[in-house]
C-alpha cells in the first residue's frame, strides 16, 4: 500500500502567488533535503513529524474539503515516490494541482502546476550546523538543469524569498534566470516570477513588501504576499 507521511492536512485558502485567495486544500507532506535557516515549517523539514497516510485516505482528505484546488506542499513533496501517482490521480479526477518544490527533484506530473522556491543563497544554515547540512543543503539547493527541465514541461511559477536591502540577491536571481533561459532556449515572462519577503510577523512582512515595490518596478517582477499570515498570523493549519 502505497503511503505519504503527512504533518498536516487542512482547508483555506491560498495564501501566496499566483491563486492568492483561492479556496485549497492543502496537504503537507513531511521531510525535506534541505535547511534553510528561515524555513517557516520546521516540523516538515527541519525536525519532521506527522503519521503515514494511504493515497485513500488523503483522496478522503480531498473529497471531505469540497474544493477543487489542491495543493502539495512540504518540506518537499517531490521527495516522495507516491506524490507522483497521488497527483496524476487528483489530475485525473478533475481537480487542479499546485506543487509547491523547491525544484531540487523532477519528477513527471503533467497537467500540474508548479510553484517553483528556488533557495538562494539567504537559505543556507550555519557552517557549525550538525550532521553536515550545511555543505549539504549548500550542494543541492540550486540545480539550474533541473529547473529548465520543470519550466520546459510545465505551468509554473517562481517565488523567491529575498530581503529588500540586499541587492546581491537580484543578482543571483537573474543569474539563475539566464542559465534556465539558456538551457531552454526561452525566455522566462517576468509576470511568472515573484519576490516574497522575508519575515514570519505580519508587520515585518508590510515594510519588506513596500521595500520591494521599486524592485518590482525595476524588474517587472511581483510582489508575494504572504495572505495567510495577514490573516491568521504564523499558525499552522493556515
Amino acid at each position: 500500500m502505497k503511503t505519504l507521511r503527512i504533518s498536516e492536512t487542512f482547508t483555506s485558502i491560498q495564501g501566496e502567488g499566483k491563486f492568492i485567495g483561492v479556496p485549497s486544500v492543502f496537504i503537507r507532506t513531511s521531510g525535506c533535503n534541505l535547511r534553510c535557516v528561515w524555513c517557516d515549517t520546521p516540523y516538515a523539514s527541519w525536525n519532521p513529524e506527522g503519521d503515514y497516510f494511504s493515497l485513500e485516505e488523503l483522496h478522503q482528505v480531498v473529497r471531505d474539503s469540497g474544493v477543487n484546488h489542491v495543493v502539495l506542499t512540504g518540506g518537499e513533496p517531490m521527495l516522495f515516490d507516491s506524490i507522483q501517482d497521488f497527483a496524476n490521480e487528483l489530475i485525473e479526477q478533475g481537480h487542479y494541482v499546485t506543487i509547491e518544490t523547491a525544484g531540487t527533484i523532477y519528477r513527471s506530473i503533467p497537467g500540474a502546476f508548479f510553484s517553483i522556491s528556488p533557495k538562494l543563497a539567504n537559505s543556507a544554515p550555519p557552517i557549525e550546523t550538525p550532521n553536515g547540512w550545511h555543505e549539504r543543503h549548500e550542494s543541492t539547493r540550486l540545480q539550474p538543469e533541473l529547473l529548465a527541465k520543470l519550466v520546459e514541461k510545465n505551468d509554473f511559477q517562481f517565488k523567491f524569498v529575498v530581503c529588500p536591502e540586499n541587492e546581491q540577491e537580484i543578482a543571483e536571481i537573474q543569474s539563475v534566470l539566464r542559465e534556465i533561459e539558456a538551457t531552454t532556449g526561452k525566455q522566462i515572462p517576468a509576470e511568472n516570477i515573484y519576490l516574497m519577503p522575508e519575515g514570519r510577523d505580519a508587520k515585518v512582512l508590510a515594510k519588506q513588501m513596500k521595500a520591494l515595490v521599486p524592485l518590482c518596478l525595476k524588474t517587472g517582477y511581483r510582489i508575494a504576499p504572504r495572505l495567510q499570515i495577514d490573516l491568521f498570523g504564523d499558525t499552522k493549519g493556515t
